[in-house]
């Protein structure tokens, strides 16, 4: 079956973000590269390197069975753990945060692997069972591993990641069929869980009050919102023009990860800040689509789950940089710079278009809950009997015949 009009939207969107992520990365890191090791490009060749990883891992999984991915699910889960565990002994400490582990120049985060590997549990444990109707039915196990998931993330620690898994879980959990009562107390459970983590941390308590009023400690915890604040009303409408960037000079922190978008916003405007957030509404509507028409019940939430995670994770970074929400840490997917996000994104990627290119390959299937494998049989319509429709005009007109032969007297 030929790709549809989805499938095309999803790939040129996320080529154009990545190639435009690139040449983002460049401006905006080229002065200060310079600068410390002579080298304009050093980021870029390093994100390029990071590109080449994640597209060659998109093409490979778009040709892969999604269904086969089921079986790896609970090896990726506690791969997963473990790295967490690892990265809180092992991982290198930067600005007060474990985060990341090192492979000679390389380096990794677990967390990014931890959103795939839940996701494709959430995915296929809901494939298997009926949706959650209750706290007790949410609770065990979808409520019990995102606690230790988000617990073992908080530790490093990252609210951001944190956040982001909850909003792709909840996601899952609305195309299952849960009752909207249950996910917002689900929610509220999660919120509550999430206002005393950051309470508990004095930097979080920090960054609450500096995004509620910014301008009252510019200085200081401030400093990063109303500097991005600058750049993005720096830009105008058309922007000061590409490389062109004052903010980029050490005035914002992290200009080339977390506020990138500062940095398109001051260079190219109004016009280029609007036309990347059009890029993340049409992928959200491509791969909600995908979701949508998928046949599959494992395929359908494991889509839905991997587009609420990209799209979730930009905006809560549009939400940052704009001071319409705390800063949380969380990167522009395709765009900011960062090997384990791109990587991880390209990945999730390449599954949705596999599971859009396998979405009219097999007739509906149905979750088959008598079958010890959780597997799935064809779904066939029945009358109001309860007998299965037959499907020729040959039996059509047999049954038809004998009904009517059984009700003559």
């Amino acid at each position: 079956m030929k790709r549809g009009i989805e499938s095309s939207v999803l790939s040129l969107v996320t080529l154009g973000l990545v190639a435009f992520g690139l040449v983002m990365v460049y401006s905006a890191t080229s002065a200060s590269a310079a600068l410390a090791n002579g080298d304009p490009a050093y980021y870029l060749k390093r994100q390029g390197v990071y590109a080449f990883i994640g597209l060659v891992l998109m093409v490979v999984l778009s040709r892969v069975d999604f269904r086969a991915l089921r079986a790896l699910a609970p090896a990726l889960v506690v791969a997963s753990i473990g790295l967490l565990l690892a990265v809180l002994v092992l991982g290198q400490a930067t600005n007060g945060a474990r985060r990341w582990i090192s492979f000679g120049p390389a380096a990794f985060q677990p967390s990014e692997l931890a959103k795939l590997a839940l996701a494709l549990w959430a995915a296929s444990y809901l494939a298997r069972r009926h949706a959650p109707r209750t706290l007790k039915e949410l609770w065990r196990p979808v409520g019990m591993m995102t606690v230790i998931f988000c617990g073992l993330i908080l530790v490093e620690p990252d609210l951001g990641t944190a956040i982001a898994i909850v909003a792709m879980l909840a996601a899952m959990l609305l195309v299952s069929g849960t009752p909207g009562r249950t996910l917002a107390g689900g929610l509220g459970i999660a919120a509550t869980l999430g206002l005393f983590a950051v309470w508990l941390e004095p930097y979080r308590r920090a960054r609450v009050f500096s995004f509620l009023n910014p301008w009252q400690d510019a200085q200081g915890a401030g400093f990063q919102t109303v500097q991005a604040m600058i750049g993005l009303g720096s830009g105008g409408i058309f922007g000061v023009g590409l490389g062109q960037s004052v903010q980029k000079a050490n005035y914002l922190p992290e200009a080339h990860t977390d506020m990138i978008f500062a940095i398109i916003g001051e260079e190219l405007g109004l016009v280029g800040a609007t036309a990347v957030m059009a890029a993340y509404c049409a992928f959200a509507y491509a791969g909600l689509r995908i979701a949508l028409t998928c046949k599959d019940p494992f395929g359908k939430r494991l889509a839905a789950g991997l587009t609420a995670l990209v799209c979730g994770q930009a905006a809560i970074n549009l939400a940052a940089v704009m001071g319409l929400a705390p800063l949380t840490g969380i990167p522009l997917p395709f765009v900011s710079y960062g090997g384990s996000s791109l990587v991880v994104g390209l990945a999730s990627v390449g599954i949705l278009l596999n599971i859009a290119a396998n979405v009219g390959r097999k007739s509906a299937s149905v979750p088959d809950r008598s079958r010890r494998d959780g597997g799935a049989r064809p779904a066939r319509a029945r009358d109001r009997g309860g007998a299965a429709r037959p499907r020729s005009t040959s039996d059509v007109r047999r049954v038809a015949g004998s009904r009517r032969s059984a009700a003559r007297p």
